[in-house]
């Protein structure tokens, strides 16, 4: 049986106990550690296959119940990584900045036929992510210095910046039961702080060489 038909397979299981589906949590992934140069080909295939692909054939197997339905809201668990980047994670971050391109293409397909579709980019939290769950590239001496630095920034980190996953269930009650859920939806204190600065820089980046951009279209 190929994955795309085990996700159909589980939407035919989950209608034969509920009914219908009202809210499905597509919430596939794990860490994967190592610098670009690190990582190898089959690591992040992988990483690809769970992260992206585990959560293209749930939404591919889901999508045919909603619009017969008419309803259903689609939540697509990425992560603060999917709108930026650290370094040592090039591959994760890839996997989930492709579900974040995905999500964008799929809420302007499916809107019309009320289906809702959220992306929720959570922070750190206090799960086996980084641990025994994690695949970790083989080491090249030379982004030593990489990892000393990640795991310094990870011991000046306060302690409020770590999400309790118990707190996870109340905050997504709240999104589903909003009558107009955003595209898109924060998790946590680490990511509140950071992705507005994020975005900021990149605008005004975009700015800054405005005239170069423009000058790549002849006029």
């Amino acid at each position: 049986m190929t994955d795309r038909n085990r996700a159909i397979a589980a939407v035919v299981e989950a209608l034969d106990a509920f009914g219908r589906l009202d809210v499905v949590v597509n919430n596939a992934g794990y860490g994967l550690f190592g610098a670009v140069e690190e990582v190898s080909d089959k690591q992040v295939r992988d990483q690809m296959e769970v992260n992206f692909f585990g959560v293209l054939n749930v939404t591919q197997a889901v999508l045919p119940q909603f619009r017969k339905q008419g309803s259903g809201h689609l939540i697509q668990v990425t992560s603060m990584g999917g709108v930026m980047a650290f370094p040592n994670l090039g591959g994760y971050h890839a996997s989930k900045w492709a579900v974040e391109g995905l999500t964008e293409s799929l809420v302007q397909e499916v809107s019309k036929f009320g289906i809702k579709v959220t992306l929720v980019e959570p922070g750190g939290y206090e799960t086996d992510w980084a641990g025994a769950s994690a695949v970790h590239a083989a080491p090249l001496p030379q982004y030593d210095f990489i990892r000393q630095d990640m795991m310094a920034m990870a011991e000046r980190m306060p302690a409020n910046f770590v999400g309790n996953p118990a707190a996870t269930g109340p905050a997504i009650l709240k999104l589903v039961d909003a009558p107009e859920p955003p595209l898109r939806l924060l998790l946590g204190v680490a990511p509140t702080l950071m992705i507005g600065d994020i975005y900021a820089k990149r605008l005004q980046t975009w700015k800054d060489w405005e005239h170069v951009t423009i000058a790549a279209t002849g006029k």
